[in-house]
Order: C-alpha cells, then structure tokens, then sequence
C-alpha cells in the first residue's frame, strides 16, 4: 500500500506542477523558436547592412533612378526630356521640351541634384558623340520610348570607380564595379 501512496502523491505533484503553468518547453518548440529566429535575422542584416553604404554607390542608385524616372516621365507624357550632366561641378538635371519648342526646368526629380561627398563624373561617353570628361553633356530622352545610350563613369576620390550604362530601349541603368569600356 505504501506505494500506491507515493505513487498517487507523485502524481498530484506533477498534476499541481503542470496546472501552474510551470511545465517547460520540448524540444520541438526550441527548435522551431531557433530556426524562426535564424530566418528573420538572415531577412533582416542585409536591409541594415546598407544603412551606411557609401555615397559612390547612393550617387549611382540616384542617378539611375532619375534616369529611369524621366525615361517613364517621357513615355506618359509625350514629351522631350534632356538630361544635362556637369562633369566639372557634379551636377545633373532635367528639362522638358514643351511642345511649342520651349525648355523648362523639370520638377521634382528631375531638379537639380549633386553627386554625394567626394564623387565625381570621371567621364561620360555617348556613342556617336564621343566621350567627354569636362563640361555639360546633354542625354535625351524621347517620348517614343528611346533614351540615348549613356556610359557614365563615377569616382568617389579613394579609387573606387563604378561604371553606369544606360539601356537605350528600356531606360535602366546597369551598374558595374570598376571602370568599363563597351
């Protein structure tokens, strides 16, 4: 009998235990936690990683992006839009031909923008035209859905270069580390 009492005793014990809510995690639960916890951080470290990328690589992603804007800015509205590097100052801006032949200035993103920190245009090669490493250079952009096709090459001052090239039918920007010639 004494054992059907300790047994019934340990019973009520792990019962009290249990309905406490203190009966731990298995195994399978941890795992699971672990696994969930090393896919979120694989998702999550890259988008901070580029928290302080660096200007010569923020300059080539804003000079694509305008480039692409204006390309679709373009296609919608029917009209021309220039594109005017200054290779001396770091600088670039848009224009739209209106359709009475006058040029304005473009709004929003195709203000006036610089190049970040110390980058610089290297060079800017329009085939056809030729390569240019100082002055203003003028790209255009058509409404019928073209944009001249366009190699930019940017320093940022350390030696690191990156090279842009601009799709004429699409209007994308593919960028490439180092300086390249096509």
């Amino acid at each position: 009998m004494p054992e059907v009492t300790a047994m019934n005793c340990e019973q009520q014990k792990q019962y009290a235990f249990r309905s406490r809510g203190l009966a731990g995690f298995t195994l399978v639960e941890i795992v699971v936690v672990m696994v969930l916890l090393s896919l979120f951080m694989m998702f999550s470290i890259p988008l901070f990683s580029n928290i302080g990328s660096n200007s010569l690589d923020t300059s080539a992603r804003r000079l694509s992006g305008t480039i692409k804007y204006l390309f679709n800015e373009s296609a919608l509205s029917g009209l021309e839009y220039r594109l005017i590097y200054d290779l001396d100052q770091g600088l670039y801006r848009a224009q739209i031909l209106e359709a009475n032949g006058e040029l304005f200035d473009a709004p929003d993103q195709g203000r006036e923008a610089t190049l970040k920190g110390d980058v610089r245009f290297m060079d800017l090669q329009v085939p056809g035209r030729g390569k240019f490493s100082a002055g203003q250079v003028t790209t255009f952009i058509y409404p019928s859905g073209w944009v001249e096709e366009t190699i930019i090459h940017l320093d940022d001052g350390a030696g690191e270069m990156l090279t842009l090239r601009v799709s004429p039918l699409t209007g994308t920007t593919e960028i490439f580390d180092g300086y390249r010639e096509f």
